[in-house]
């Protein structure tokens, strides 16, 4: 009967990968994760410093054509190579994942919601939110300790695209959302969802 697939969008640092994790924690193997950034596009044909500047947080940023195959041959039960990015270089490298297909597909990123054939793909859409401070400051001890940036940096970044495009392309995502929450660690949301995905899990036996 295939997969159910639940897409998780929200602005960056706003607690998606907290709560994606907590779903793969309670459901184990039964769920595969798909992080929408790990299709930003491939720019081999540029310098380093030139990478700095692309807008990663528009649309056109994405392989979302590619993105979008892959979901669909997981929902069919076929495994897929997902490229893997490296934020530190800003670029794709030339590595691949092997994901398999499972019960559960949950898709991640600051986009996921923004695509309609992507919607179109997915059974349950979830939009986590939470304050704009908290998310920049968020944003900031993430990238200093685990993608290798500097502040100065990543203030320059957030205020030239990062910031405005939340408000074009991000939250307006909000509105087509089934659930939205304030938190990635939200237990009523989270137990909401849990019976969801366990009652849908129950329903393709």
């Amino acid at each position: 009967m295939g997969c159910i697939v639940i897409g998780v969008a929200g602005g960056t640092g706003s607690g998606k990968s907290t709560f994606t994790n907590r779903i793969k924690e309670e459901f184990g193997d039964k769920v595969a994760v798909v992080y929408y950034d790990n299709y930003y596009r491939a720019h081999d044909d540029l310098p380093f410093e030139k990478r700095k500047e692309i807008n990663y947080d528009h649309p056109d940023a994405f392989e979302t054509d590619l993105f979008i195959e892959h979901l669909k041959q997981l929902k069919s039960g076929k495994p897929i190579e997902c490229p893997v990015y490296d934020y530190s270089i800003h670029n794709r490298t030339d590595r691949t994942i092997t994901i398999n297909p499972a019960e559960v597909v949950i898709v991640e990123g600051i986009m996921v919601l923004q695509n309609e054939e992507l919607r179109k793909l997915l059974d349950i859409k979830i939009y986590v939110e939470a304050d704009a401070d908290e998310r920049i400051l968020r944003r900031v001890i993430r990238d200093v300790k685990e993608r290798g940036r500097d502040v100065e940096g990543i203030a320059k970044q957030y205020l030239s695209t990062v910031k405005p495009m939340h408000y074009i392309y991000v939250e307006p995502t909000k509105a087509i959302a089934d659930i939205v929450i304030n938190s990635g660690k939200n237990d009523v949301a989270f137990d909401m969802i849990k019976v969801k995905i366990e009652s849908a899990l129950k329903n393709r036996q």
